[in-house]
């Protein structure tokens, strides 16, 4: 399966409280965290509701450390 290199790139400061809960549940607490997620459905809704804040890169299983 494919995998996801997901890296927040801007502040959850003022943002609605939805979109920092999203951006815990991916496991990202700063600017340039990165976490390396499957990329499925739930996946691809939390990418899509808070894509302003995050670089979304596809990553071959090698690069993902499998």
């Amino acid at each position: 399966m494919a995998q996801l290199k997901i890296t927040q790139v801007k502040s959850a400061i003022g943002r609605q409280d939805n979109q920092r809960q999203t951006l815990r549940s991916l496991g990202l607490k700063r600017i340039g965290d990165s976490v390396v997620r499957s990329d499925d459905a739930v996946t691809r809704g939390y990418v899509n509701t808070i894509r302003h804040l995050l670089d979304v890169q596809a990553v071959s299983h090698e690069e993902a450390g499998e």
